[in-house]
């Protein structure tokens, strides 16, 4: 069977941004952890990934799996959301708490 080059691009994309998620997945660890300073761009992504979703996509297959990582973003996105709070707040606890000689 064969593909057609917009397919073959889409299908690209669609795997170009599960790995983007994953990516920011191990940049988010290495925020929470402290190793990086500054929270990763997730709202960067989510735009992409919005943006590329209006597309009409006329092969199921391809569809499907566009559907796969939205919602696989979805999800990290409100793990990386908890992290953050998490280690905000441990970080503000650890300011707050009082300095001994």
């Amino acid at each position: 069977m064969l593909i057609s080059k917009e397919s073959q691009e889409t299908r690209s994309k669609i795997f170009a941004f599960e790995k983007k998620i994953e990516d920011m997945h191990l940049d988010f660890q290495n925020y929470c952890q402290g190793i990086d300073p500054k929270m990763p761009d997730y709202a960067g992504l989510e735009r992409e990934l919005v943006l590329f979703s209006r597309r009409k996509i006329f092969d199921l297959e391809l569809s499907k799996q566009l559907d796969r990582i939205l919602y696989k973003f979805q999800n990290r996105k409100r793990i990386w959301l908890r992290w953050a709070e998490e280690f905000q707040q441990g970080v503000h606890a650890k300011e707050q708490e009082p300095k001994s000689p």
